[in-house]
Order: C-alpha cells, then structure tokens, then sequence
C-alpha cells in the first residue's frame, strides 16, 4: 500500500520554469503567489476560484486577493472566451511569460556591460571612477556598440593613452565619418594608407632621386 502511494507520488508532479523560480520577487510577488502561478502554469485554466481554493488549501478570499494582485500586477488577466456560444472565464497567464523573457533580456545586457567595465579596468589597470562608469552608460545610449567601445579602447591602449577622454573623441571621429563597425574602421584605414603612399608618391622628387639619375 505504502509503495504504492510513493509511486504514486513520484508520478504527480509540477512544471516549474528556473527562471520564474530564481527571479520570481523581481516581478514583485510573493511566496503564495507564487505557488498559485505554479498551480495556473499546471492546470486548467478556467477560472474557478472555489476549485482553487479547496485543492491549494488557501481561504477563497485570500484566492481571490492573489487573483486581484496578480492582474494589477499585469501578470495574468482573465479573458472571457465563447466556446459552442457559451461564455468561459479563462485565466490568462502569458504576461508572466512575457516578462519572464524581458528578465532573461535584461539579465544578459547588464552581463555585457559588466564584462565591458571589467575589460576597462582590466586594461587600464586600475578601477574605474563613478564618473568613468558614467560615461561608458553614456556611450552605451548614445548607441554605440560594444565592438565599437572595445576597438577605441584598444585604439587608445595601443597609443599609450589610457584615459577616456581620448577614447570618447575617438568614438566621435568614428561616429563622424559614419564608422559603424569593425569592417567600416579597417576599410578606412586602409583607404587612408592607400592615399598616403599615393601622395608620397606624387609628392616624391623624382629629378633629384640618386638612383634615378644614374640610371
């Protein structure tokens, strides 16, 4: 009987997203409120609250205070859907998917720009200021991006200057020509070799070279 139940058990389970489950309180709810969005992420949809109530062991007011919270919240809504003419309430829950998303988003962007802070400091040797940290946000919304940062940074550090004045009139030469990206920079580097060697070229005093001479 007893092996019975435990096999039992085993097989009944619910579906938890990792994500929801480590950021659940940045989308300001709490622990109750949670194990409801797991019950509507598991079950039925329709909008029973007395059904909800009796199999999650919660009173139907405080049901229906999380059901309140959560729709101010823009979490869930509930939706009234004509099946066969007949109206249905049904919970919709696809706002916590939503912005679940914009999490995963936002968690990956401050990544970046952590590991462009690091990349700073880690050339510079030494740690940025707060004004500094500002300026690089600066950067980073005026639309400039990273590979761009990175290549002026890398620009600087190759001519021995390691402050971000420098780097800042470089991302302006950059953005003033129209330089977008790694390919852009490298063509306009070499477009300006290639008129240099020309004009040196044209510049050259033929008549009085040696070699040409005797020859």
């Amino acid at each position: 009987m007893i092996e019975k139940m435990i096999q039992q058990l085993k097989s009944g389970y619910s579906v938890i997203p990792n994500t929801l489950l480590f950021n659940y309180k940045k989308l300001n709810i709490n622990d109750n409120e949670l194990i409801l969005i797991i019950y509507l992420m598991n079950n039925d949809k329709h909008f029973d609250a007395k059904k909800i109530s009796e199999q999650l062991k919660f009173d139907l007011p405080t049901i229906m205070q999380m059901i309140d919270n959560l729709m101010n919240n823009d979490l869930i809504s509930i939706d009234i859907v004509k099946n066969n003419k007949i109206s249905e309430e049904i919970i919709n829950i696809d706002n916590i998917y939503v912005k679940l998303s914009y999490l995963l988003v936002g968690d990956e962007e401050e990544k970046k720009e952590s590991n462009l802070f690091e990349l700073f400091e880690q050339e510079f040797g030494r740690t940025l200021s707060s004004i500094e940290y500002e300026l690089i946000n600066a950067w980073i919304d005026s639309g400039y991006s990273e590979e761009i940062i990175i290549l002026a940074l890398k620009e600087a550090v190759y001519n021995g200057v390691f402050n971000l004045k420098y780097i800042d009139r470089i991302l302006y030469q950059w953005n003033k020509k129209g330089l977008k990206t790694k390919e852009d920079i490298e063509n306009d580097r070499a477009n300006f070799r290639s008129q240099k060697e020309k004009k040196e070229l044209f510049d050259y005093d033929w008549l009085n070279d040696p070699d040409v001479r005797n020859n």
